[in-house]
C-alpha cells in the first residue's frame, strides 16, 4: 500500500529563521519537534547523514541534511515502513516561508493495518503540533492551534496506560 502524507503551514518569517529550527532537531533547544506531548526525537550523534534514532518505536537514520533546508529520515522500524520522512522549508515570498513535513513510504506486512488504524491518526496528531511548535517559535503565539480528535485522545490514553506516551 501506497502512503504520501504531507503536513504543511505558512508562517511569517525568513527562509533562515525557519531554517534553524530543523537545524536544532533532537538537540536541547528543540521547538520544533512536539516533544512535551510525545516522546522525544533522539539520535546516537548530532543531527547529520548517519545518526540513528527515532522517537518512541518509530526508528529512522538521517539519510540527507541541507542545513537551514531540508532532512530527510529513512525508516527502520516498525516492521513494513518503507520509505522515509522529511523536513523542507520553502521560500513563499516576502516575509513567508512554508514548513513542509512529507512522509512517503509503502506500507507492507502488518503496517497495511498498523498504518491507518494507528500510526496515521497519530503522526498527522504530531505534525500538527510540531507546525504548532514552528509557528510558536517564529511568533509567539499559534493562531489556531491543531486539537486532537477523540480517537487521538483515545489512542494516546491506551498507550499511557501500556507504558508509552
Amino acid at each position: 500500500m501506497g502512503v504520501y502524507n504531507v503536513h504543511e503551514r505558512l508562517l511569517p518569517g525568513s527562509r533562515d529563521e525557519l531554517g534553524a529550527l530543523i537545524d536544532r532537531l533532537a538537540g536541547g533547544d528543540d521547538a520544533l519537534w512536539p516533544h512535551g506531548a510525545w516522546p522525544r526525537m533522539r539520535f546516537d550523534a548530532a543531527l547529520g547523514v548517519g545518526a540513528s534514532g527515532g522517537h518512541g518505536p518509530v526508528r529512522y537514520h538521517v539519510a540527507a541534511y541541507v542545513p537551514g533546508t531540508w532532512v530527510r529520515f529513512t525508516f527502520d522500524g516498525p516492521r513494513g515502513f518503507d520509505g522515509f520522512h522529511e523536513y523542507v522549508v520553502l521560500p513563499a515570498g516576502a516575509d513567508r516561508t512554508t514548513l513542509r513535513h512529507t512522509l512517503a513510504m509503502r506500507a507492507r506486512g502488518p503496517a497495511r493495518l498498523t498504518w491507518p488504524l494507528l500510526w496515521r491518526p497519530l503522526h498527522d496528531a504530531l505534525l500538527e503540533d510540531s507546525m504548532d511548535g514552528a509557528e510558536r517559535a517564529l511568533t509567539g503565539t499559534v493562531r489556531t492551534p491543531a486539537r486532537w480528535t477523540p480517537y487521538v485522545r483515545l489512542l494516546r490514553g491506551l498507550a499511557s496506560r501500556l507504558g508509552g506516551r
